[in-house]
């Protein structure tokens, strides 16, 4: 699965530990950044869990009926737990456990178990062990406890490697592994974590064999993932961020930090479905604060995002390239009644954007669909058409597989959000903002049923895509159908496109 933004052709194809006020965005990542990222904000925003400089700290003293585990003995935890029943709870004492020196020593928990740490409690891997926590058993708990230098390969993570159901994580720290610091299953919790400079994800949201169900992500700090810098490494991966969430149904994602990750704070890409998405902070991240691809019904609301995208969007305009690249980033995703969730479509409303590179961009590939060479998700089809072979010609070419094999953006609802731009804070002149709505033209494959202005004529004027009520301070720009049509407020308004009914801007940058 790889990001479809690098490969278009235009022409061609109640658990926080410390609430605080941020009134300042420096990153607690402890290695500095490979490239530069967001300047520090000076306003303030909503408060949020400063988890990574305050951690909580676990029992001081073994819980009732727990197994203690000796950070002297090398691979005390592994060992322990091999010859415990399920439903066992462990006591980490303080200090720097360890696992035994083989790449693929790993902890195997057991069905309801328990990892409890205690102040100072650290499980390293050492630069040697892959994976910390692995195995299929399902209600894990981990808490309090440190997790870090472990060295899981690409796309892989190192606690709940295998992507077992029913695990909770909280309070815990999981930093400076390789891959992803956590993988996710089936009920998971993920609470009032740091999940801090991983090289890949902080969290990576895979489950092969049918998908992820009724996740949270709540009041976690997540900072200075992707270290390992993927997408230069495999450019156009689509593989590295804050948290990637893939074919994910079911999400509450609320109240989290995503700061000064290098990429994308959070990406839900393909086939995922009835996200939650609010009273977070996004902010100084180095690409988009949020991408939501090829994917379905969401509510994004109240929360504030600050001074991201800055480094991806400027690479981009300094390239020349004249793609809205946004803050908020819809790609051939939407609102779709007959998938069922909390909403039928996207809805987002009550958000701050201050100072980011653009606004929102709602973008279809008319290339793009199920069975198309030009899917980037290759080998995916939409949650509408269970077997990709049958989007093909000639049943594509009509109903209802002409509609079906598609990933559409439509039913998008924009409205009551806040849109600040000071062009002097974010150091550009142009094409850092704008608001988008376009396509391209369709040219491939040669029997695509979407070829020439199909896709750019739907999006723009016949998905139900709409912003209304917005406030827009700073000199915004707007952009239909494809990036040579930017327009001025009055155009955006205006016959043939009338958006923003209600809404209001002040040429004015600041307040």
């Amino acid at each position: 699965m790889r990001n479809e933004r690098r490969h278009r052709a235009w022409a061609a194809a109640p658990l926080v530990l410390a609430l605080l006020t941020v009134t300042g965005c420096e990153s607690t990542s402890g290695a500095p950044p490979a490239e530069p990222t967001a300047a520090p904000s000076t306003s303030a925003a909503r408060a949020v869990a400063r988890v990574c400089a305050a951690p909580a700290a676990g029992p001081s003293k073994a819980p009732a009926g727990a197994v203690t585990v000796d950070p002297s003995v090398v691979g005390d935890l592994a060992a322990k737990t091999r010859n415990s029943p399920p439903d066992t709870t462990f006591w980490l004492r303080p200090g720097r456990h360890r696992l035994d020196p083989d790449r693929y020593a790993q902890v195997l928990p057991k069905k309801g178990d328990h990892y409890v740490g205690a102040p100072g409690a650290v499980l390293d891997g050492g630069k040697k062990n892959q994976y910390a926590f692995a195995g299929t058993a399902r209600d894990v708990t981990i808490r309090y406890l440190t997790v870090q230098h472990f060295v899981a390969p690409q796309n892989e993570g190192v606690v709940n490697h295998d992507s077992a159901d029913g695990w909770v994580i909280e309070h815990s720290t999981i930093q400076h592994n390789s891959g992803a610091g956590l993988m996710a299953g089936d009920r998971q919790q993920v609470r009032a974590n740091c999940l801090r400079d991983n090289g890949q994800y902080g969290m990576n949201a895979y489950k092969g064999g049918g998908g992820i169900h009724d996740l949270v992500v709540e009041d976690n700090e997540i900072t200075g993932n992707n270290t390992d810098d993927w997408e230069r490494r495999q450019e156009g991966c689509g593989c590295s961020g804050g948290v990637k969430f893939w074919a994910v149904d079911g999400a509450d994602v609320r109240g989290n930090w995503v700061h000064d990750n290098r990429g994308a704070g959070l990406w839900a890409d393909t086939d995922n479905n009835d996200f939650l998405i609010e009273n977070n902070v996004l902010d100084g991240n180095a690409g988009a604060a949020l991408i939501y691809e090829t994917s379905y019904n969401a509510i994004i609301r109240n929360n504030t995002m600050r001074r991201n995208n800055w480094v991806e969007g400027r690479r981009y305009a300094d390239r020349g390239d004249n793609f809205p690249y946004a803050t908020v980033y819809l790609s051939e995703s939407g609102g779709e009644p007959r998938v069922r969730a909390r909403t039928d479509k996207i809805d987002i409303y009550r958000n701050v954007l201050e100072d980011n590179w653009s606004g929102i961009t709602l973008w279809e590939n008319a290339d793009r669909f199920c069975n198309s060479p030009a899917n980037t998700s290759s080998g995916d089809c939409t949650l509408l058409v269970k077997k990709t072979s049958r989007c093909a010609e000639p049943a594509i070419a009509r109903a209802p597989l002409y509609a079906d094999c598609r990933w559409k953006t439509q039913r998008v609802d924009i409205h009551d959000n806040r849109f600040v731009l000071d062009k002097s804070v974010v150091a550009c002149t142009e094409m850092c903002d704008r608001m988008a709505v376009l396509s391209n033209y369709g040219t491939y494959p040669d029997w695509s049923p979407y070829k020439g202005e199909k896709v750019a004529e739907a999006i723009t004027r016949g998905q139900d895509n709409r912003w209304h009520r917005n406030v827009y301070v700073g000199s915004w720009k707007f952009v239909a159908r494809d990036p040579s049509q930017v327009l001025d407020f009055g155009e955006w308004q205006s016959d043939p496109y009338r958006q923003d009914t209600g809404s209001t801007l002040d040429p004015q940058a600041g307040g």
